[in-house]
């Protein structure tokens, strides 16, 4: 389970460095293999190759009338490894969709990260805070 916020920012090549607590895991869980993909909310998603062949999996059997987002998960996924350096090479195509062009967060969301352009993130975070706490949370304990 991947959890927490890194600040990071991505070279000239758009390589950026998996922190190392995560890259550990990412070692021995995936021989450092990852698949990026797009994310609905405007950031990307990041899995270690098994977790993504189990998210493929469920995304390929949907119907469909889930066709275009099946393109939009499956058609513009990257498979990439974790290099000597512990770096990833995030595709200029991903890069893009996501708006990320140099400082970014990386955010573990349980059995996968999402990469965010750093400003995008801040604005929605706040966006989020001001809008106060879904009803989700209504009867939710802290």
């Amino acid at each position: 389970m991947f959890q927490g916020a890194s600040s990071l920012s991505l070279d000239a090549k758009g390589r950026l460095s998996v922190p190392t607590r995560h890259r550990d895991v990412l070692s021995a869980t995936a021989s450092g293999q990852l698949t990026i993909t797009k994310h609905p909310d405007g950031c990307l998603m990041i899995f270690a190759r098994p977790e993504w062949e189990k998210f493929r999996e469920r995304i390929g059997s949907l119907p469909m009338s889930a066709q275009w987002w099946k393109r939009i998960f499956l058609g513009n996924a990257m498979d990439v490894e974790i290099d000597a350096t512990g770096r990833v090479l995030v595709s200029p195509e991903l890069r893009a969709a996501a708006g990320i062009t140099k400082e970014a967060v990386l955010l573990g969301m349980g059995s996968y990260f999402e990469l965010w352009d750093k400003a995008t993130y801040d604005a929605k975070e706040a966006q989020a805070m001001q809008g106060g706490m879904p009803d989700v949370f209504k009867d939710f304990a802290f």
